[in-house]
């Protein structure tokens, strides 16, 4: 074998090994999909009155996941979700009960969902 057929050999063989390797694949665990944001209001039937430091959970109907936020002191709140069909509860005192809720919502890539608000109504202590 001439030096020259020697390195036409070489050559051709590299090439077969470059063009048949496979590419690697990411077999770890797979990433959660970005998702969107939904965010709303907890207030009192008198629109003036926000209810802060109250809990408000997001959970996704499919999976159960739960994602959690605390409303601000005008009683906005705004939680991070993957994407998903979510029901959005708010945490209720003894003397308070529920006028006004969400409906599902569901969330895609980029979505802000805002107005998702809630009433309560504060009974008087007895």
């Amino acid at each position: 074998m001439r030096l020259s057929d020697f390195a036409l050999a070489c050559f051709v063989v590299s090439s077969i090994a470059c063009h048949t390797e496979r590419p690697i694949i990411n077999t770890g665990p797979k990433q959660p999909s970005v998702g969107g944001t939904i965010a709303g209001m907890v207030k009192t039937e008198d629109p003036s009155v926000a209810l802060l430091s109250r809990k408000v959970t997001a959970i996704d109907v499919r999976s159960g996941s739960r994602f959690d936020a605390t409303t601000g002191t005008n009683g906005g709140y705004t939680i991070q979700v993957p994407v998903g069909t979510y029901r959005i509860e708010v945490e209720l005192r003894g003397n308070e009960t529920l006028v006004k809720r969400p409906a599902e919502t569901h969330v895609n890539n980029g979505d802000l969902d805002p107005a998702r608000d809630f009433v309560i109504t504060v009974k008087p202590a007895s």
